[in-house]
């Protein structure tokens, strides 16, 4: 068993206490949204770091309606 912690920008996302280490190149979810594993780091036999890249939030802009809108 392993705690992984997942890295972004110098910022921890996620520890984890798990058996398996993801591979570079790896996708892994990680609080509802997916991340690309950049680079991984064994700082000792029972830690490993997990620098991940995460992917960018689309915000979609939602038209006015102007049909429902009372004419004047």
């Amino acid at each position: 068993m392993k705690v992984i912690s997942y890295v972004e920008n110098r910022v921890v996302l996620l520890c984890q206490l798990t058996k398996q280490v993801p591979a570079t190149g790896a996708t892994v979810r990680i609080k509802g949204r997916n991340a690309i594993v950049e680079q991984v780091l064994e700082l000792d036999e029972k830690t490993v770091q997990v620098q991940v890249i995460r992917e960018a939030i689309v915000k979609s802009k939602v038209a006015l309606d102007n049909s429902k809108k009372k004419k004047r």
